[in-house]
């Protein structure tokens, strides 16, 4: 199958001979394979992976952390428009340890207050708190 994955910053993954694609989305966790029904859903943050044949046909594996995002299958064509894309190279434990208690600082700060500024922090703190979880656990596969 024919995979791309975008990020809103611009880097993206393509891979014109995927097997499959495990991702989260909202709903729980799915692996695409070739030929999959038609399905748009949107995406959580996590660890996602994919399993491809490389150029000596050998099979391969790559992990890498995504933010939310939307997931789009058309049968051999799949592509991901994620808010973040971290290849495990990119991932660093302390930066994503250091992200995890700042957020959840913000998270403590914001989360009994009526204010609606102070409760659309708290849902940013909150979507950061993810994308670190994610980054933490990329980088524990190390």
């Amino acid at each position: 199958m024919n995979l791309k994955i975008l990020s809103f910053a611009g880097k993206t993954i393509e891979i014109a001979n995927a097997i499959s694609l495990t991702i989260d989305t909202k709903m729980g966790q799915i692996t695409v394979l070739n030929s999959h029904s038609p399905l748009i859903t949107a995406l959580k943050p996590c660890v996602a992976y994919i399993k491809y044949f490389d150029e000596n046909n050998m099979p391969k594996r790559e992990d890498f952390a995504i933010g939310g995002g939307i997931l789009e299958v058309a049968w051999t064509n799949v592509k991901v428009l994620a808010d973040m894309l971290m290849d495990i190279d990119e991932v660093s434990a302390d930066k994503a340890t250091d992200a995890i208690k700042k957020a959840e600082e913000l998270m403590a700060k914001y989360k009994d207050s009526t204010d609606k500024i102070d409760m659309e922090k708290f849902v940013e703190a909150e979507e950061m708190l993810m994308k670190s979880i994610a980054q933490l656990k990329l980088s524990e596969l190390k």
